[in-house]
């Protein structure tokens, strides 16, 4: 059995989702690997200075970040994270060492940035000749030193401009894949039967009107609060499903409130693509994951583009704005001429071709793209032949 360690965390979420969903996927193939999910943070909290500091560990900081909306400044943080790093590289790669000849992988797969160097160059101490491999989780690399360290990796991306970042990064066409997009939880591609009218109705929303859906990611954001001030206080014939995710005093404070037009208010839920299919179009910040699941459904998006957003989702917006598959302002204080400029002249339903067209099937595409991987150290290395087992 080919052993594969995923590398994940949880600064954010998409992290993880991004591994786990792909495990789904090989799992549901019976491609004959035993693929372990590993928390880097876990492995990596001894060295953890802000945890030794203050009792926070850094994904802890960075995802309190996220639901305060206290991201202004946020690369230059990058940085200081990325010096940290630097500084404690060695260190890092000898607690990484002693930790791949525990598990003894068959191959690495890093679902995260700013690590990369360090899990590249321990895993071939460790092991020398067998495959690492990055799968980015974001529609580019962010330089410097975000995804893209070591030109020895893999690198499998989601987009055009990532791929040629890769190229140009690597130099080699032998270490760049291109999938069709972002990964998606496989629930994503399942047929939604519900009737909408239906289910729209028994949400106490009503069963014709344009349905908007407002998520800012799994800890939720008080810039939901706002967007709904804004929509109602205008007489746009609307009505929005609010996801809250984690931030329970935010959904608590929208659940109470009396508004014009009809809303729905929901917390942490694993049903976005139910919520999705209730839905006409998507309001939240460029994260990867949250838009690419709103193309995947078909729904065009409203995105915030500024000096507030998070350095690696800018290019995001720019992308939604290339592709014609929504709008991007640079303040959701504008979001009522976004929503007027959606829902008018066939905008709506031109985003929306446009979204269906593309067609994402990332999720399915990139055990393949492993195998390739797996595939060629193999060819090269004659230990490794030894160790791993096709289907």
């Amino acid at each position: 059995m080919t052993r594969v360690q995923f590398v994940f965390f949880d600064a954010g979420g998409g992290h993880r989702s991004a591994a786990t969903a792909l495990k789904l996927a090989i799992d549901s193939r019976q491609i004959p690997w035993d693929v372990e999910l590993m928390n880097l943070q876990e492995e990596l909290d001894k060295l953890d200075i802000l945890r030794r500091l203050t009792g926070i560990r850094i994904q802890e900081a960075y995802n309190s970040m996220l639901r305060s909306g206290w991201t202004l400044g946020s690369a230059q943080l990058l940085k200081v994270l990325q010096g940290t790093i630097w500084v404690h590289h060695p260190l890092l790669v000898k607690l990484l060492v002693k930790y791949w000849k525990t598990v003894s992988p068959d191959m690495v797969v890093s679902f995260v940035p700013h690590f990369n160097r360090v899990l590249a160059e321990s895993f071939e101490i460790a092991f020398p000749g067998r495959p690492f491999a990055t799968v980015l989780t974001d529609l580019a690399n962010y330089p410097p030193d975000f995804w893209m360290e070591q030109p020895e990796q893999n690198f499998i991306c989601g987009t055009d401009f990532a791929e040629r970042q890769a190229l140009e990064f690597t130099g080699s066409r032998e270490r760049v894949f291109r999938a069709s997009g972002m990964i998606l939880h496989p629930r994503f591609y399942e047929p939604q039967t519900a009737d909408r009218a239906a289910a729209r109705t028994a949400l106490g929303l009503g069963t014709n009107l344009p349905t908007g859906l407002v998520l800012f990611g799994g800890f939720g954001s008080s810039a939901i609060e706002r967007i709904v001030d804004q929509l109602d206080a205008t007489e746009l014939p609307i009505q929005l499903i609010l996801i809250c995710g984690r931030n329970e005093e935010v959904r608590e404070r929208l659940a109470a409130r009396a508004t014009r037009m009809p809303i729905f208010v929901e917390g942490f839920t694993r049903e976005i693509p139910y919520y999705m299919h209730l839905s006409d179009f998507f309001i939240g910040k460029p994260g990867p994951g949250s838009v690419s699941e709103a193309i995947a459904m078909q729904l065009p998006v409203i995105v915030e583009c500024n000096a507030w957003t998070l350095p690696q989702e800018r290019y995001n917006a720019t992308w939604v704005t290339e592709n014609q598959v929504g709008i991007s302002v640079k303040s959701f204080k504008n979001i009522v001429p976004a929503v007027e400029r959606l829902l008018s002249d066939g905008t709506l339903e031109r985003f929306r071709a446009n979204a269906a067209a593309m067609n994402n099937r990332a999720v399915f595409e990139i055990p393949d793209l492993l195998q390739q991987i797996l595939e060629r150290s193999v060819a090269a290395s004659p230990v490794l032949a030894k160790a791993v087992e096709w289907s």
